[in-house]
């Protein structure tokens, strides 16, 4: 509630000062008209100036429409000539580019790049140990792996392999 009456409050005393600026800017730009003693013709005269400032005040106005329709119009057809490109062609799907750092670093820095960044050299070789040849693999039965390992006498048997190991 507060911030809505603050609001109220802020959207009232900017309504107050586009009014004042109006009555400002007016005050500026128009003269105020001293009739008083004057003659017919010369308010003849006084109301010709006048229709003719209205005239030319009024072309500028529909001059200014007219170029505005223009352009909103331009505007109204570029949109839809982009809604339609957008339909009609597809993106290409982007390849992925090898580049290697070296040749990276070149691009970039050219003929000042001189440090090698030929990361593979730098790494350590590694000897794969023959796995398979550690842990013989037993061949057998599978349907009496499963008898033995049912009921609870399989679990117990399944805790106690765990523990022997750990055990040694």
């Amino acid at each position: 509630i507060l911030m809505l009456a603050k609001a109220k409050e802020c959207w009232e005393q900017e309504h107050e000062e586009r009014e004042a600026e109006k009555v400002r800017y007016l005050a500026e730009r128009i003269p105020t008209l001293q009739t008083r003693g004057l003659s017919l013709s010369a308010l003849q005269d006084l109301c010709r100036e006048l229709h003719a400032k209205v005239e030319v005040v009024d072309e500028e106005r529909y001059d200014i429409e007219a170029k505005c329709l223009h352009n909103t119009r331009e505007i109204k057809d570029l949109k839809l000539k982009v809604l339609d490109l957008r339909g009609k062609f597809k993106r290409p799907p982007l390849r992925r580019v090898r580049v290697s750092a070296d040749a990276m670093l070149r691009a970039l820095l050219g003929s000042k790049h001189k440090v090698s960044m030929d990361l593979r050299a730098n790494l350590k070789s590694v000897k794969k140990e023959d796995t398979e040849k550690e842990r013989p693999v037993e061949v057998g039965d599978w349907r009496k792996n499963v008898e033995a390992m049912s009921g609870m006498e399989g679990r117990k048997k399944m805790f106690d392999a765990a523990k022997s190991p750990t055990s040694q």
